[in-house]
């Protein structure tokens, strides 16, 4: 059994049936957040997913991060197809009662992995040119889409703060705290889950030069300062995309 697979008592619902499929570690990743009235999303999230919301609010995140260990199970890492930059725009939605993610858009620096998560997980990834650098405390980020040439984000971001576990009840457990993405093709959704321990989430500061992720995604976002966490390292297991079956 998976080392990851024996912690579970933080989970808010049980492990999937059956094996999971892929691992990855997710390293120096910034969650930017952003409140949004529930009628700015709703004209944008398919009608079969009900959104989630804090207090009233939906909240948007532009995620950017980079991956290690990425490989199917049982088969080893292989050098320069295991790591990638990734940077995702996401909302939260919840069918039934598990809470999950709903990406706009993912973007990634190989064309390879972008490929197959289009055919595999029905998500919409895009090809990017994407550069990042860890400079002590500092992470320096910088991706521009290819095609289409019309999101970018540049900036640089660190953590301010002592790692600590965010209460249930909590906004930033709320946010970040979700063990399953949903997509949809035509009137079908589909849910991938996934499992890690809880996040190990730091306070944050970031410096945002250029970020056109949200516009690209027909998103204006509020003229108010992101909410900023920092997370270093988090080891995660995928389960595949599977079906959901609704009454």
């Amino acid at each position: 059994m998976h080392p990851l697979l024996e912690a579970t008592a933080h989970r808010p619902w049980p492990l999937p049936r059956g094996p999971w499929i892929m691992t990855q570690t997710w390293h120096d990743l910034l969650f930017a957040h952003w409140p949004l009235p529930p009628e700015a999303l709703r004209p944008l999230v398919p009608a079969q997913l009900p959104l989630d919301t804090f207090d009233g609010q939906c909240w948007l995140a532009v995620t950017p991060f980079h991956m290690s260990n990425v490989h199917p199970r049982g088969l080893p890492n292989i050098p320069g197809l295991s790591s990638l930059p990734e940077l995702n725009v996401r909302t939260y939605v919840k069918l039934g009662d598990k809470p999950g993610v709903y990406f706009f858009s993912l973007d990634a620096g190989m064309l390879s992995a972008v490929l197959a998560a289009r055919s595999f997980y029905r998500l919409p990834y895009f090809y990017a040119r994407m550069k990042v650098k860890v400079a002590g405390e500092e992470i320096r980020y910088h991706s521009q889409r290819r095609v289409p040439a019309n999101a970018e984000f540049r900036a640089r971001y660190r953590p301010v703060a002592s790692v600590q576990l965010r209460a249930p009840g909590s906004l930033e457990h709320w946010l970040t705290e979700r063990y399953c993405l949903y997509t949809t093709t035509g009137r079908k959704v589909f849910r991938a889950e996934i499992h890690h321990l809880s996040w190990p989430l730091q306070d944050a500061a970031a410096e945002i030069e250029v970020n056109t992720m949200a516009a690209a995604a027909g998103i204006t976002l509020p003229a108010l300062p992101p909410l900023l966490h920092f997370s270093r390292k988090l080891d995660v297991l995928v389960w595949p995309l599977r079906r959901v079956q609704r009454a």
